[in-house]
């Protein structure tokens, strides 16, 4: 019988809790799992007694769904998705709807986008964000891929996410892998935000001696002012739970890091189009780094740690490192939007930097009050080159740069790793300064590769080779990129 309005295949976290979002908004949905007993479990449990119909096999999921069929993918990323979609392809008509919303590699999604329009189905890859909690109670969505496909799903995902000021945490991205490269560049953000703030965690901790209750009640503080956000919200919250001897757990947590690529692919991202996403790659080798524990320890004891000198003043230090912290964030999602300006330019995207800020403004992992100010950037200047110039951003990294050299320095001078902060430093340094040292850089390379250089007294695009040595030829390499 068909009556469903969408069909889920992956019945994990996710997926499950996807289904009884999409049911509690008014929704009948069909759900099929490749290991049957999941169904049967989630039908006997959670999924009890709603408009949900649970099938064993493909033919009797697709045969439940009202045409245009819409079947949602929750698998795990890779071969999986490609699985799914194989055996999907043989059981859907022509105008069927397909949408991926895992976190698949916006690559993947454009081939996967082109091979299904091929076949006469419609492709979405939808960035799906916002965890368990998320999922249940309203995600931010990101979709993109088949334009065709928008209307026959926007009705439902427009109103399972989230809902900020009225408005859906939800719009169409572009075409192709455009959905997924935006999840993949608000993943790299989040990398980003959350080394950021276990960096301010560790200054608090191990520089200035806070004692967990006291860290807690920085984090509530900052929560209800402009860091207001979902991270700072749980940071908070995590730095007051304790274990069931009355210690706080996070201290009994092995301080090792997973990941599961998308940060890694924002910074391939970038590389490739070269654009310098210093703080989010910085974030991403700290995982890395982390998760060298052994080795870590064998260090610590080989070589010797600086002494703690702490501030004088440990009030004043905390006002630096809520404004530390806050400059920081804003680089950090000025580079990240630069990454998705690039990408646009290369694939013909005509993105909505404003409207993208929006749709993580709720449901999301890095949804914070001052996402609104993106959105402002972007609506008074539709062509700004980096949000570091607009008005609002410049006038507040001015005020606050003081700040982060200062907690900067203290991390240095006291031995406290603090990648993202500088980083975060370095950048603006080097984006604020008329002249770097990539003159004596570019002279190195023609020395010794005749890679050529242009001069400061001669017109951009004129190459130069010079004959350094004095029996080197006169010939240059043919590559020159800037």
């Amino acid at each position: 019988m068909e009556d469903a309005d969408i069909g889920l295949v992956g019945l994990a976290v996710m997926g499950e809790n996807l289904v009884l979002n999409m049911e509690s908004k008014g929704f009948t949905v069909a759900v099929y799992n490749r290991t049957a007993a999941r169904v049967d479990e989630f039908l006997g449990g959670r999924g009890a007694g709603k408009r949900i119909s649970g099938h064993r096999d493909i033919a009797s999921f697709v045969a439940a769904l009202k045409k245009p069929r819409k079947v949602f993918i929750m698998v795990k990323a890779g071969a999986a998705v490609d699985d799914t979609m194989a055996r999907l392809f043989d059981a859907l008509e022509g105008g069927d709807v397909i949408i991926d919303g895992g976190n698949s590699n916006y690559q993947d999604t454009a081939r996967r986008a082109a091979l299904a329009e091929s076949k006469g189905f419609l492709y979405v890859g939808a960035g799906v964000s916002g965890g368990e909690e998320g999922a249940l109670r309203g995600p931010s969505i990101m979709p993109g891929g088949s334009l065709a496909a928008w209307p026959l799903v926007k009705p439902i995902l427009q109103k399972i996410a989230a809902q900020t000021d009225g408005c859906p945490c939800c719009d169409w991205v572009g075409e192709n892998g455009a959905g997924h490269f935006v999840k993949m560049v608000h993943n790299g953000i989040e990398y980003g935000d959350m080394q950021l703030i276990c960096e301010v965690y560790q200054m608090l901790k191990d520089l200035l001696g806070l004692s967990y209750p006291e860290m807690r009640d920085v984090f509530d503080e900052w929560n209800r002012g402009r860091l207001c956000s979902y991270l700072v919200e749980i940071t908070r919250d995590i730095l007051g739970f304790n274990d069931e001897d009355g210690q706080p757990l996070v201290e009994k947590i092995l301080d090792t890091a997973g990941q599961k690529g998308t940060g890694k692919w924002t910074g391939i991202a970038a590389l490739d189009a070269g654009v310098p996403l210093t703080l989010i790659a910085e974030a991403v080798f700290s995982r890395c780094l982390s998760a060298v524990k052994d080795e870590r320890v064998k260090a610590s004891g080989v070589f010797r740690a600086p002494g703690i000198s702490a501030p004088a003043d440990r009030r004043a230090f905390i006002e630096d490192l809520e404004k530390a912290l806050y400059a920081a964030k804003l680089i950090s999602y000025a580079q990240g939007f630069l990454l998705m300006r690039e990408a646009a330019r290369e694939h013909g995207w005509k993105l909505n930097y404003g409207g993208i800020a929006m749709m993580w403004r709720g449901g999301c992992i890095i949804r914070s009050v001052f996402l609104g100010k993106i959105k402002e950037a972007y609506e008074k200047n539709g062509g700004l080159e980096n949000l570091l110039l607009d008005p609002f951003f410049a006038s507040t990294i001015n005020d606050a740069v003081g700040a982060l050299r200062r907690v900067a320095a203290a991390a240095v001078l006291n031995g406290i790793p603090a990648p993202a902060l500088t980083s975060a430093l370095s950048y603006f340094d080097a984006y604020r300064s008329e002249r770097l040292p990539a003159n004596l850089l570019q002279a190195q390379r023609d020395y010794f590769g005749a890679h050529t250089y242009e001069r400061t007294d001669r017109k951009r695009g004129e190459f130069f080779h010079t004959n350094w040595t004095g029996h080197g030829g006169s010939t240059s390499s043919s590559t020159y990129n800037v």
